[in-house]
C-alpha cells in the first residue's frame, strides 16, 4: 500500500511540474533559442528546421499558426517549404555561433481577473550572433529578440516574434507573415 501511495505522489508530482512548465513563459523561447543556437553552432550537425508542424502546433499561438501556413504557400526557395529565405530568429543568413545567450521576462504576466485570463508576456532573448567578426568593434553588441507570450489551453505558446530592425525599432514577424501571404 505505502509503494502504491509513493508511486501515486511521485506520478501527481510529475503530472503537476508537467503542467507548470507548459505555463512557463520561458519555456517556450528557450526551446526555440535552443534550436538557433544549435543551427549556428560550429560543431558538424545538420541544422534544424523551426517551424516544423509538430513545433507549430506545440510552441506557437493559433493566430501565428495561421499566419505561417498562409505565408508557406509562397516558398522563398525553390522546393522549399518554409517562407523565409534567412534564419528569422538571428535576422541574418550569415553568422557566427552564438554566444552571451541570455533570455529573462520582460516583465511579469499580469492576470485578467475579469477575462480569467492572463496578458501577453514578453520575453527578450539576447545573443551576440557576430562574435566570431573580431575585427569590427560592432561584432561584440548583443542582438535583442522580442518574444510576445500568450496563454492558450493553459500554456504558454508565442504569438510574435520581433527582431532589432535598427533605429531602436522590432520588425513583427506576423507582420511579416501576412506581407508574404498577400504576394
Amino acid at each position: 500500500m505505502t509503494r502504491l501511495l509513493v508511486a501515486a505522489l511521485a506520478l501527481s508530482g510529475t503530472l503537476l511540474s508537467a503542467t507548470a512548465r507548459a505555463d512557463d513563459p520561458l519555456a517556450p523561447v528557450a526551446e526555440v533559442m535552443r534550436i538557433t543556437a544549435g543551427n549556428w553552432a560550429d560543431d558538424g550537425s545538420e541544422p534544424q528546421e523551426l517551424f516544423t508542424e509538430e513545433r507549430l502546433d506545440r510552441l506557437f499561438s493559433r493566430d501565428f499558426v495561421a499566419r505561417y501556413r498562409a505565408a508557406a504557400a509562397f516558398p522563398a526557395m525553390e522546393a522549399g517549404t518554409s517562407p523565409f529565405d534567412y534564419d528569422v530568429i538571428v535576422n541574418a543568413q550569415d553568422g557566427c555561433p552564438l554566444t552571451d545567450l541570455s533570455i529573462a521576462r520582460a516583465e511579469d504576466a499580469k492576470t485578467d481577473e475579469a477575462a480569467g485570463s492572463r496578458a501577453p508576456a514578453m520575453v527578450i532573448a539576447r545573443f551576440n550572433a557576430t562574435a566570431c567578426f573580431e575585427e569590427a568593434p560592432e561584432a561584440q553588441a548583443l542582438s535583442e529578440v522580442r518574444f510576445t507570450i500568450v496563454n492558450e489551453d493553459g500554456r504558454s505558446v508565442i504569438d510574435d516574434i520581433r527582431t532589432d530592425a535598427g533605429d531602436e525599432e522590432f520588425g513583427s514577424l506576423k507582420a511579416e507573415l501576412d506581407a508574404i501571404a498577400r504576394q
